[in-house]
């Protein structure tokens, strides 16, 4: 059975007595043998967030076959934190995920009021967002004067998300403190999916802030163009989209560059 195949039934089944395998991920609803998903006490695995994400692969390829494309997109605002002393503490992130994902996500969620979801009903969703995305670094990565910094962030602190009932959207905040706090002339920091299967954009009003930062210090903010989109796109079809995807994410990075005299 090819991936499509698999997709296809997938899709047709019951989500939660599904068994999804992608990459190095796994579902098995209440077995507890399982290595890669344990479950909490809602009966959701840890990684809850991303096989939600590797199910809505499944959708975008059951409809449009092999094409290289994302299948989640996030607008999203970024605000980089400094320290007195000058220094980058933090960057904060505000994900807004498209309607059709937010509308998937919030299944289950239990709410008092129809069509309605408080910060605290929404909390344990955030908490399985922010420990899935720890294996993918937050999708954010960290340069000093071109050279990048691994394993530069900690933990999230300060996370939550919220709904917007007008646009059926949930907005992931959060926030990724430095482990040791950069003092730099230069500082890009660029957001991205590296297998492309989530698209990060910035929003079209006031994307980037810079708090606290020193009065010489500027910003310029920089989004991959539809022209490259395009071209990006005319991969050989013949790959499964996961194959196709594999490392062109950074070719679609949003990044901030900061440069402080």
């Amino acid at each position: 059975m090819n991936r499509e195949q698999f997709c296809r039934a997938v899709l047709r089944a019951r989500i939660p007595d599904a068994v999804i395998l992608h990459r190095r991920y796994v579902l098995v609803p209440g077995a507890a043998a399982a290595p890669a998903a344990s479950n909490n006490r809602a009966g959701r695995p840890s990684n809850f967030w991303l096989v939600r994400l590797l199910v809505m692969g499944c959708v975008g390829l059951a409809a449009t076959g092999s094409e290289a494309h994302p299948h989640v997109w996030v607008t999203m605002k970024t605000a980089l934190v400094y320290r007195p002393d000058g220094s980058v503490a933090a960057v904060q992130h505000a994900w807004t995920f498209d309607d059709m994902f937010s509308a998937f996500a919030a299944q289950g969620v239990q709410a008092l009021t129809k069509g309605q979801f408080t910060r605290s009903e929404l909390q344990p969703l955030a908490q399985v967002n922010v420990d899935s995305l720890r294996e993918y670094g937050y999708f954010t990565y960290a340069k000093v004067a071109g050279r990048t910094q691994k394993d530069s962030f900690g933990d999230p602190t300060n996370y939550w998300l919220d709904y917007d009932p007008k646009a059926s959207v949930l907005t992931l905040h959060f926030t990724l403190p430095f482990k040791n706090p950069i003092k730099a002339k230069q500082l890009t920091v660029e957001i991205y999916d590296p297998d492309f299967f989530i698209d990060f954009g910035f929003a079209d009003t006031d994307p980037v802030q810079l708090i606290g930062a020193p009065a010489k210090c500027k910003f310029t903010d920089q989004k991959p163009t539809d022209d490259f989109f395009t071209s990006a796109l005319k991969l050989d079809k013949s790959f499964m989209t996961s194959e196709v995807n594999a490392g062109m994410g950074m070719n679609f990075a949003n990044k901030i560059t900061v440069n402080c005299p």
